[in-house]
């Protein structure tokens, strides 16, 4: 029996050889797709493949990420073949299907399964001649046809929001910088939280109760016509915790940070080509606003009194300065309030844009007006409820003899919360936390005298 099959086998193989080398290819062509017909017209299954990559730009697929995330759980239970990467924090490992195997799942009482595939094809390099391998790799998706519905439905929206939720808890969180027109990032550990934040608690929690209501607000902000963006200005002396501030409300929403050096960008449309490559769920910075460019009348009638002597600056007779000069940056405050609410800030959603300034007066009315920055936030000098938080923080401890004395001083002088908090940092291993105290309150006398000195 076994030898009648491999004749018949070895003789089906001489045929199709024979047909692909010698019938025209319409005529083959026609023959395939009318025997693909026929296969699934007795084939009960219907497939659906996932690619890796997608777009002229052959970037990574949301999708083939997000059923990547989802299937982690059942891969490492029923693959055999799985691969591994480094999970959140470098502390856990993250289990995928490696290639060309499969898992089961059900939905409602209906079964699927998931396929991993690869498809390998080689390509001339155009400054080679030694061919290069291209692999594509993808999910493929397998169901009874009778499960239609179901599946394009319910099942496969139920996959990309668990994949998505799973890729949010498992990522490592970036701090992006530009280089001109392009990102690049490190890995985000910032400890600070509104926990440990040094300010007023009342105000503290309205800042909290917002970002926890934006963050949740997509639907509202679908249905009200507003793209899913909010804008907060944090302005105050400083050393008061704007940097920190931001860092704060990373953490607490899980958002990736865009540290933006407007001075870095050349004109508007690198400034455009930036905003499109963030990423949502995102926090969009530019420190110090009024100094990283000319965005009021009166800087630049400044500049304007200062052109000629620039003109016969010896400086800029000298070789390259000429080059430098002409690569000035071109980035208009029109320009930067379209990259703020204009058209194109709308590509992606669930991002905030902060702006922080020390000279809040100094910018112009139509950058700050709310739709753009929506919730202005004044950072100002330590307070004694921002004291008992530092001095919960630096030296453990919650009450002291010395806190009225403290309170009394605040009130009377201005000392930012970096000043107390260098004051109440421990200086030996085993410190005294009576003498952080007294140091502080000198320095606080000496801030107040200097401040009745100024006013007299």
């Amino acid at each position: 029996m076994f030898a009648h099959i491999g004749s018949v086998l070895a003789s089906l193989m001489f045929v199709w050889a024979l047909f692909q080398q010698y019938f025209p290819y319409p005529l083959r062509n026609q023959f395939e797709k009318y025997s693909q017909r026929l296969f699934t017209l007795v084939y009960p299954y219907i497939e659906i493949k996932f690619h890796e990559f997608t777009g002229e730009r052959l970037t990574r697929s949301e999708a083939y990420s997000a059923i990547e995330n989802y299937l982690s759980s059942k891969a490492s239970t029923q693959a055999k073949k799985l691969k591994a990467e480094m999970g959140k924090n470098n502390q856990s490992l993250v289990l995928s299907m490696d290639d060309h195997e499969e898992v089961a799942d059900e939905f409602n009482g209906v079964k699927l399964w998931w396929a991993s595939g690869k498809k390998v094809s080689k390509s001339e390099s155009l400054s080679s001649r030694h061919p290069m391998t291209d692999e594509k790799r993808y999910y493929k998706l397998s169901f009874h046809k009778h499960n239609r519905e179901v599946i394009l439905g319910t099942y496969l929206n139920h996959v990309i929001k668990e994949g998505k939720a799973i890729t949010v808890k498992n990522r490592q969180r970036r701090l992006y910088t530009n280089s001109g027109s392009y990102w690049s990032h490190v890995v985000f550990e910032h400890p600070a939280t509104f926990e440990t934040l040094a300010m007023d608690p009342e105000k503290k929690k309205m800042i909290i109760d917002d970002l926890i209501t934006f963050s949740k607000a997509g639907e509202f902000y679908s249905r009200i016509g507003r793209a899913w963006k909010r804008g907060y200005l944090l302005y105050g002396p400083p050393g008061t915790g704007k940097s920190t501030m931001i860092a704060a409300m990373a953490n607490l929403l899980g958002y990736d940070l865009y540290d933006l050096e407007l001075t870095s960008v050349k004109d508007n449309t690198e400034l455009r080509k930036l905003l499109i490559e963030t990423s949502s769920k995102s926090v969009i910075v530019i420190e110090d606003i009024d100094c990283s460019l000319d965005l009021t009348g009166q800087r630049r009638k400044k500049n304007e009194g200062k052109e000629e002597e620039e003109e016969n600056d010896p400086r800029r007779k000298q070789p390259g300065m000429e080059e430098r000069n002409a690569k000035n940056v071109q980035v208009t405050l029109s320009g930067l309030l379209n990259f703020i609410d204009g058209l194109w800030s709308s590509c992606r959603g669930e991002r905030l844009i902060v702006f922080t300034t020390n000279y809040v007066e100094k910018l112009d009315p139509a950058l700050i007006r709310k739709g753009r920055m929506d919730n202005h936030i004044e950072l100002s000098y330590c307070g004694f409820e921002a004291f008992k938080m530092l001095a919960k923080n630096y030296l453990n401890i919650e009450s002291h003899y010395l806190f009225g004395t403290i309170c009394e001083l605040l009130k009377e002088s201005k000392v930012t919360p970096a000043d107390v908090a260098e004051h109440l940092m421990p200086k030996t291993a085993s410190g005294d936390v009576e003498l952080y105290l007294k140091s502080l309150i000198q320095a606080l006398e000496l801030a107040k005298e200097e401040a009745m000195s100024k006013s007299e």
